[in-house]
């Protein structure tokens, strides 16, 4: 009898560690990683809603440097859309220098964007303050007014 049950417990044992192992041997695919994330939408009053953080070089570094730890692993270190990870998640990000990939975007979605995240971009609502957000949001905004380093600049007139 005790040998019996002794055999029973192997088999259960050895049945539900066969099962772990199938269901994380399964690869990861973009599908999945989809199914994982909820859908994107943005409420008018989250659009509407205006950034009262205003911008000083002091929030700008501040932002710059959470920057640095938190998002330009994807979007870039200058805010191109080149990180490290975007061509090994297969990610296609926005170059936040050129304003027009910002154009018609309000500081309000952007700092939605930032809190809940979206698509692979996990959100920062319990992560940050506000405060915080909304300086990312400065620094977005910022990293749009200047000139792409790689455009080349306008030749002068020649006389």
């Amino acid at each position: 009898m005790r040998r019996t049950l002794l055999l029973l417990c192997a088999i259960l044992l050895g049945s539900f560690g066969s099962l772990l192992a199938g269901e994380y041997s399964k690869p990861v695919t973009a599908a999945v990683l989809q199914s994982d994330t909820k859908e994107y939408k943005i409420t008018q009053e989250a659009i509407d809603r205006k950034n009262p953080v205003k911008s000083t070089p002091e929030s700008l570094a501040a932002a710059k440097k959470l920057y640095g730890f938190d998002c330009s692993m994807c979007h870039g270190d200058q805010g191109e859309g080149k990180g490290d990870l975007v061509e090994s998640m297969k990610l296609t990000m926005h170059d936040w220098r050129d304003p027009a990939s910002l154009a018609g975007i309000t500081d309000g979605e952007i700092f939605y964007i930032i809190t809940e995240g979206k698509g692979k971009m996990p959100g920062e609502n319990d992560r940050l303050p506000e405060t915080m957000r909304w300086n990312l949001v400065n620094l977005v905004r910022h990293l749009s007014k200047k000139e792409a380093p790689d455009k080349p600049a306008a030749e002068a007139p020649k006389p």
